[in-house]
């Protein structure tokens, strides 16, 4: 049990509170007994001035012990503008100014930051394990000074080639004034270079203001009844944010992780992968209850609790196109799994109704969008088929507008966001499209562009949508057709994958992304400064972030093959170490990678599926042997399709591993 205080905490009031929402008070009370994320979370706020050596023990066996962790970090400086818990909360007193990316201070001199560099797949736990702060390697360093080295070093030889003869003089007092004549043209390049990065990584950004929450003034509030907002307020705190730490590696899938989500009431987490499996995660507890197959043929890409349903119905697609619902039983147990829809390429992503336990939405790479209605016989219905003027274009994303569920947005396989009405889809007439929004400098450009992800906001007044080997951009949803993006935000690689994009907090308050970087980037939604980054995957990708529900936690997952939990338990706010010239790193490879090719969208993910080719055999031939092929048969939405198929590999029994 939590210990008792005789003055109120953050984390105390906020788990209080957290009891009359949503999650059970059960669930709340029985975590910290096991030693849970959030049980460790409360500990640990609560004993932040006064710890003692039962509070440590209490804590999970995979997290450091505090007062070591603050002897490693040693004097860390808390950034100013963010809200400190322990200090009661003073909006009006002076901070120093300080100097924030994208607006760097030229009377400040900034401290050398190494590069990230190939290692991210070494095995280096420190950086995964720690309080938050994530230096950089020695290896690192190193590799940043041969990049600038090396750029040096192609610089000069492109100069002796363009001299007479082809080649270096020798031999002259000429070659020495040539070679220092080079040299101040390096130099010269270099800073011309670093003040155009910079003037990139300032522009477009806005003030990031004070913190809008204190942990003390809120809590007096809440006990004097004005505190109705109370938990919201906290889940959306910048606080907290910048303290979100590793937590928990839940472990497995043996193959890439693609999709995580969890129930409505944040109790449980599916999560579907290479492997073709689905697990269900206790994830506060860090078990599975339940793992089955998929019955997909390839990469399972999403998995999603219907809402309302009990959890016991998961709606699920794949790169096979095939769309399959599990019915869940209350014995953990998966009763069978049944395809109810089929794409003629890869689906890619579902779009639930908030509001509906049998009704939801797909997209495929064949343009197609389905409805879905599992009350019918025939559960199948196309929507529409998106095209641009008379070519379809594939679809990689589609969400549903959660304030106004006739309304879903798509995104795929050119520069467009395309907003439709299910009530009014006249294809004869602008293809069906009700709105359709472009980021203006991306109307003209030459680059294949594709839109990897889009989601609404918790309101459905915006819309994000995340571009490949470009930036992540914000748009507003009830602005008229054509309108141009209002927010864009940047410093992140999305080129390798179909990566992930998402709002994080209750009032969608900040924007997460991963990278193939391997790290973590949350940005401020109005300010567009990054306010916290995390290295996320040491298979160097992070392709999926799913955050909790109710709760100020997240979980991600990549190339890696497990389930990474975090949450706000850092002592200290970040420092966002190394971040700039992580930053700069992914904007130099960036363009150089637009330079060179014109088509490397699809080319990094045809490596990235020839990758996982063995294992797919492998896992082909174990069905094989059990008599499961069905490799030609038709979607029930197919024109061609016949009853007499329905009994094939449509149905599959599946029981609990």
């Amino acid at each position: 049990m939590f210990h008792r205080r005789r003055s109120p905490s953050a984390a105390t009031a906020i788990l209080t509170s957290a009891r009359g929402t949503d999650i059970k008070g059960a669930y709340v009370n029985a975590l910290p007994e096991r030693g849970s994320l959030i049980g460790h979370w409360t500990e640990n706020l609560e004993g932040k001035k006064h710890k003692t050596t039962r509070t440590i023990k209490t804590l999970p066996s995979v997290l450091r012990d505090t007062e070591t962790m603050a002897d490693r970090e040693g004097k860390s400086s808390i950034r100013p503008g963010s809200e400190d818990l322990d200090a009661v909360g003073q909006r009006d007193s002076p901070t120093p100014p300080s100097t924030t990316v994208g607006h760097p201070d030229p009377s400040a001199e900034a401290p050398p930051t190494p590069v990230l560099g190939a290692g991210l797949e070494e095995e280096d736990t420190d950086s995964m394990d720690g309080s938050g702060h994530y230096s950089l390697t020695e290896e690192g360093e190193r590799e940043s000074e041969g990049v600038r080295g090396g750029e040096r070093e192609g610089r000069k030889r492109r100069r002796e080639q363009e001299r007479p003869g082809g080649g270096p003089t020798h031999g002259s007092s000429s070659s020495d004034d040539e070679e220092d004549q080079d040299e101040e043209d390096d130099e010269e390049e270099e800073e011309e270079d670093e003040q155009a990065m910079e003037a990139w990584l300032g522009a477009e950004l806005q003030d990031l203001g004070g913190p809008t929450w204190q942990a003390v003034p809120s809590l007096r509030s809440r006990e004097i009844g004005r505190g109705a907002q109370f938990v919201k307020r906290v889940c959306g705190a910048r606080g907290l944010v910048q303290r979100l730490e590793l937590q928990a590696r839940l472990e497995r899938h043996t193959g890439c992780v693609n999709t995580l989500h969890f129930n409505p009431s944040g109790t449980r987490l599916a999560s579907g992968s290479d492997d073709l499996r689905v697990v269900i995660w206790d994830w506060a507890r860090r078990r599975a209850t339940l793992e089955f197959h998929s019955g997909h043929k390839s990469n399972v890409f999403q998995a999603k609790f219907l809402p309302h349903s009990g959890d016991s119905t998961l709606a699920m697609c794949a790169r096979d196109g095939q769309i399959r619902v599990a019915e869940l039983s209350a014995t953990q147990r998966c009763k069978n799994t049944k395809r109810v829809a089929q794409h003629k390429g890869a689906a890619h992503k579902l779009a639930l109704e908030p509001d509906s336990p049998c009704s939801f939405l797909s997209a495929g790479e064949d343009a197609v969008v389905f409805g879905i209605d599992l009350r019918l016989d025939r559960p199948a219905t196309k929507l529409v088929v998106v095209k641009e003027g008379e070519k379809k274009v594939g679809l990689y994303t589609i969400f549903v507008n959660p304030a106004n569920t006739h309304h879903f947005a798509v995104g795929g396989r050119d520069q467009y966001v395309r907003i439709y009405d299910q009530r009014k889809i006249n294809e004869n007439d602008n293809n069906g499209v009700l709105k359709k929004f472009c980021p203006s400098h991306l109307l003209s450009s030459e680059s294949k562009t594709n839109i990897t992800c889009l989601v609404y906001s918790h309101d459905g007044t915006e819309l994000l949508a995340s571009y490949n080997d470009e930036d992540i951009y914000l748009f507003n949803s009830q602005h008229s057709d054509g309108a141009d993006y209002y927010r864009r935000y940047k410093g992140h690689r999305n080129n390798a994958t179909v990566k992930g994009v998402n709002f994080f907090g209750p009032c969608s308050e900040f924007v997460v992304s991963g990278s193939d970087c391997g790290h973590i980037y949350l940005w401020d939604k109005n300010s567009a400064h990054i306010v916290q980054y995390m290295e996320g995957d040491k298979g160097g990708v992070v392709n999926c972030l799913e955050p909790h529900p109710h709760l100020p936690g997240l979980a991600t997952s990549g190339l890696d093959h497990d389930v990474k939990l975090w949450a706000p338990t850092a002592e200290t706010p970040t420092a966002l170490k190394g971040l700039k010239e992580v930053m700069k790193k992914n904007k130099r490879e960036r363009d150089e990678d637009s330079v060179r090719h014109g088509d490397q969208y699809d080319t990094q993910l045809l490596w990235f599926l020839m990758r996982h080719m063995r294992h797919r055999r492998i896992q082909r031939s174990r069905r094989g042997e059990a008599g499961g092929d069905g490799d030609t048969d038709e979607s029930w939405s197919s024109a061609d399709s016949s009853d007499e198929e329905d009994a094939g590999a449509d149905h599959v029994q599946c029981m609990s591993s």
